[in-house]
């Protein structure tokens, strides 16, 4: 009971941190907002054209612009203000969610409109995962960082129940007033953001240059241990993007409406919300490489079961397990990747990271819209399992290091700021 008594006195000591706090809540409200967004997109498009490989053009439509600019926004990151980054790329999201709105009120025909409206937001992530990824270690100290990714971590998996199942109930009003919602979240959002205070990063005597573009990725490549976590995520990520075919599956499947597809994306955010919280609660400590190749492991084996189901309950329980077991995933490969990075190049380093995330998320959605369109939707999905699976196996020989590894690695770059300054070390 005390050990209790004492995890609940340290989380509530890191929300009293103000621009956590702030920083927390606008993430909250856009996570919901955008997965109500992707409900209705989904549902509208598949039921303009009944093609499956239009829902993976989404996903294009996002990743092309997303992987142009992620490096460079990640060096802007680096030279500018984290937080009025994040507070743009907030407002070309509301602006984006209008958009939606106006072409839905005058009548939606054709579905190009909505790819357009996709690559605008696909740029708004660019430079909003790196800044935001850079940000979280300025707004808590470094004794905090860790329960801090669960706490943040867990609020996107919060948004990923909350926001599928609103946007699949709204959606049955309309999808002009899923949008309406999601612009008054994102208004919500950028006003937070602009509550946010933190100082400016310290000035680079480098000039911008290729060499400084690239020194993430260079950074990346030379740590094997986070180049094994994150081209694991990406490609066991990439061949298992069943999620992306959801609205298909939900109608010419389970044949169930929005409603029901709406309850469909809530369920991976459930596994993972339950395995964040948990997290938050009690960071784990020891058998993190072989804990991580087993939540990958699972993904795959809870997607295969996905693609064979026709029932909706089994549906529901296998997309449970799976986005908790990717949560693990996720929850170790950005302890990695932050913690081990020092504060000058974090920017750039978490935007190498974006692109394995963009690729694996967006990218993979293509990859599954297009291999639907091939083989049909459950040989997709079940193909897609297997790859997982394998690429679980192959990683671990080739990654032996990550595959070892019992406890994160002390970080050996104490730049780990708070308001621009270096914190002190965890007692």
């Amino acid at each position: 009971m005390a050990s209790s008594g004492s995890d609940g006195q340290r989380l509530g000591r890191l929300l009293a941190h103000p621009g956590f706090a702030r920083f927390l809540t606008a993430r909250l409200a856009v996570s919901i907002g955008v997965q109500m967004q992707t409900v209705a997109v989904g549902w509208q498009i598949y039921a303009i054209t009944h093609d499956p490989l239009d829902l993976g053009l989404i996903g294009l439509s996002q990743f092309l612009p997303f992987v142009l600019l992620v490096l460079p926004a990640g060096h802007v990151a680096d030279r500018r203000n984290r937080a009025r980054i994040l507070t743009f790329c907030y407002t070309l999201e509301f602006f984006c969610a209008l958009l939606l709105l106006a072409f839905t009120l005058s009548g939606l025909t054709v579905v190009w409109p909505v790819f357009a409206v996709m690559v605008l937001f696909g740029i708004a992530r660019a430079f909003s995962m790196p800044a935001g990824q850079a940000l979280l270690p300025n707004l808590v100290p470094l004794e905090h960082f860790s329960r801090a990714v669960a706490v943040n971590a867990s609020t996107w998996q919060v948004s990923t129940i909350v926001g599928p199942a609103l946007g699949g109930l709204i959606y049955l009003l309309g999808p002009d007033v899923v949008y309406g919602t999601v612009a008054v979240l994102l208004a919500l959002a950028v006003i937070l953001m602009f509550g946010v205070r933190v100082a400016p990063p310290a000035v680079h005597a480098e000039p911008p240059s290729w060499h400084t573009l690239l020194e993430g990725l260079r950074f990346v490549w030379q740590r094997k241990i986070i180049l094994g976590a994150v081209s694991l995520d990406l490609f066991a990520v990439l061949f298992g993007g069943a999620t992306a075919l959801l609205p298909a599956y939900a109608s010419d499947v389970l044949r169930v409406g929005p409603d029901g597809l709406g309850v469909l994306r809530a369920a991976p955010g459930v596994g993972a919300a339950l395995i964040a919280v948990s997290f938050a609660w009690r960071p784990f400590t020891r058998r993190v490489g072989p804990l991580m190749f087993a939540g990958v492991a699972l993904f795959g084996v809870a997607t295969v079961v996905f693609g064979i189901s026709e029932s909706f309950v089994v549906s529901l329980i296998a997309l449970t397990v799976l986005g908790g077991a990717d949560m693990v995933s996720v929850y170790i490969r950005h302890l990695l990747v932050q913690l081990e990075t020092p504060d000058a190049i974090r920017g750039r380093v978490s935007a190498v990271n974006a692109v394995f995330i963009g690729a694996s998320n967006e990218l993979g959605e293509f990859e599954s819209g297009l291999t639907a369109a091939w083989w049909g939707l459950k040989p997709a999905v079940v193909v897609g399992g297997i790859a997982s699976v394998a690429i679980a196996g192959l990683w671990m020989r080739w990654f032996p290091a990550l595959r070892d590894m019992d406890r994160f690695p002390a970080s050996r770059m104490r730049e780990v700021t708070i308001s621009g300054q270096p914190s002190p070390p965890a007692s």
